[in-house]
C-alpha cells in the first residue's frame, strides 16, 4: 500500500522544523553573565599637551612710510647770462664741499674785471695828487698867512677827500668784479650726492635756475605714517627696524616726531634716520614697511601650532579631565619666535593641545602623550 502525506502532514512537519530552530538559537545565545562587555571609546587621535607660560615679549608695531633725503640743497647760479661752458658731475655722483661742479664761460666778467682793476689805479693816481696839492695848500696857508685864499684851500681839501672817495667806489667795484668771475664757477655747498642735474653745455641760463639739487651728506631718513594712539608709545631715540627690498634689516632711531597731524588722513609723521650703510640699500622714494621696538612686557604665550585659525578667528583645544577637548576661541597679540601671546579666553592653568590641534574637532577623545615620543623617528626609520 503506497504513502500518500497529506496537507495536514505538511503543516506538521513546517512547524516542527520552525520550533527546531528556535530552540538551537536559544541554546546558542549565551547568558547575561556569559555576555562580553561593551569596548570603550577610541581615541580620535594621540596629541601632546602644554600649559600656558609667562614670558617677555618685544612691544612693537608695524608702519609704512616713505625714505627721503635728510635735506636737500638747491644748486643754481647767480651769473645770469654766462654760457654754461662745462658741466663736471653727474646724477649719483658723490661730491664733498667746495668742489666745482661746472663752469660757465667767464670771458666777458674778466674783461669787466681789468677794467675795474684799471679804475681803480686811476682813482689812486688822481688821489695822490689830490693828497700833494692839499697837503702844499696847508703848509702855504700856515707859513704864508693869506698867500691862498680860503676858497682855494677848500678846494685844495675838498678834491682831496673827493678822490679818496672815488678809491672806494672803484674797490668795491673791482670787488663786484671778482664776485662775477667767481660766481663763474658752480661750488657744492656741501658734501652729498647728487640727485638731479638740469645743466646743459652750451645753455645760457638766468641768475637763480636751479642746476643741480644734492642730498646733503647723502644722508636719507624714513618718514613713517603712525596713528594718533600709536603717536604717543613713540619717544625720539626709539629703534626702528626697516627691511629692504633684499630682506635686510637696517635699523634707524627716532629723531623727531611732527608736531601736527594730517588733518585728512589723520596720521602722523615720524622722522627716523638711517644709518650711512641704509643709503646703499634704500633709495629716496622708496616705500618701505618699518617696526617700532617699544621694549619688552610679560604675555602669556602658547605654541603656535597650537592656535587655529579658522573661519578668520582665532581658537585652541583645551584638554577635559575626561580625555575630550573643548574647542575654545581666544584673543592673540605678539608673535615672536614661534610663540603667540595669548590676550584673552584662555586660563593660565588650561592645558592645551598642541601637536594635532589642526585636526581636531570639538568633544574629540584625544589620548595624550609626552612631545618626545611624538618627535621620536618609527623603528625602520632609526635601524635606516
Amino acid at each position: 500500500m503506497t504513502f500518500k502525506p497529506s496537507k495536514s502532514f505538511f503543516a506538521g512537519l513546517a512547524v516542527g522544523l520552525v520550533l527546531a530552530i528556535a530552540i538551537g538559537g536559544l541554546r546558542a545565545r549565551p547568558s547575561a553573565e556569559e555576555q562580553p562587555d561593551h569596548p570603550p571609546p577610541r581615541p580620535a587621535m594621540t596629541v601632546t599637551a602644554v600649559t600656558p607660560q609667562r614670558a617677555e615679549l618685544p612691544l612693537r608695531f608695524a608702519a609704512n612710510g616713505n625714505v627721503a633725503a635728510w635735506q636737500e640743497a638747491s644748486i643754481g647760479t647767480e651769473a645770469g647770462g654766462l654760457r654754461l661752458a662745462e658741466v663736471r658731475v653727474n646724477v649719483g655722483d658723490a661730491v664733498r664741499a667746495g668742489q666745482v661742479l661746472a663752469v660757465f664761460d667767464d670771458a666777458t666778467v674778466r674783461a669787466d674785471l681789468a677794467q675795474a682793476r684799471a679804475a681803480l689805479a686811476e682813482a689812486e693816481a688822481a688821489a695822490a695828487e689830490a693828497s700833494a696839492n692839499a697837503e702844499r695848500a696847508r703848509a702855504v696857508q700856515a707859513e704864508a698867512n693869506g698867500a691862498l685864499s680860503a676858497q682855494l684851500v677848500a678846494q685844495y681839501l675838498t678834491a682831496e677827500q673827493t678822490t679818496h672817495a672815488r678809491i672806494e667806489a672803484a674797490r668795491a667795484t673791482l670787488a663786484a668784479r671778482e664776485l662775477r668771475v667767481a660766481q663763474a664757477r658752480v661750488l657744492a655747498p656741501d658734501s652729498g650726492v647728487i640727485s638731479a642735474r638740469n645743466a646743459t653745455v652750451g645753455a645760457v641760463p638766468g641768475g637763480g635756475v636751479e642746476l643741480f639739487r644734492m642730498i646733503r651728506q647723502g644722508r636719507l631718513e624714513w618718514r613713517g605714517e603712525v596713528t594718533a594712539a600709536e603717536l604717543e608709545r613713540i619717544r625720539a631715540g626709539a629703534q626702528v627696524a626697516l627691511s629692504a627690498a633684499d630682506g635686510t634689516r637696517i635699523a634707524g632711531t627716532v629723531r623727531m616726531i611732527a608736531p601736527t597731524v594730517d588733518p585728512q588722513t589723520r596720521a602722523a609723521l615720524v622722522y627716523v634716520d638711517l644709518p650711512a650703510e641704509g643709503a646703499a640699500l634704500l633709495k629716496a622714494g622708496m616705500f618701505v614697511r618699518g617696526e617700532f621696538d617699544l621694549g619688552s612686557a610679560t604675555a602669556l604665550i602658547l605654541p603656535q601650532q597650537a592656535v587655529v585659525v579658522r573661519e578668520a578667528f582665532s581658537y585652541v583645544f583645551r584638554l577635559g579631565d575626561d580625555g575630550r577637548v573643548a574647542q575654545i576661541k581666544v584673543s592673540t597679540g605678539r608673535r615672536e619666535g614661534g610663540q603667540v601671546e595669548i590676550i584673552d579666553g584662555l586660563p593660565a592653568d588650561a592645558r592645551v593641545v598642541v601637536d594635532g590641534a589642526g585636526f581636531l574637532n570639538d568633544g574629540d577623545l584625544v589620548q595624550v602623550v609626552d612631545s618626545s615620543v611624538m618627535n621620536a623617528p618609527a623603528a625602520g626609520e632609526a635601524a635606516r
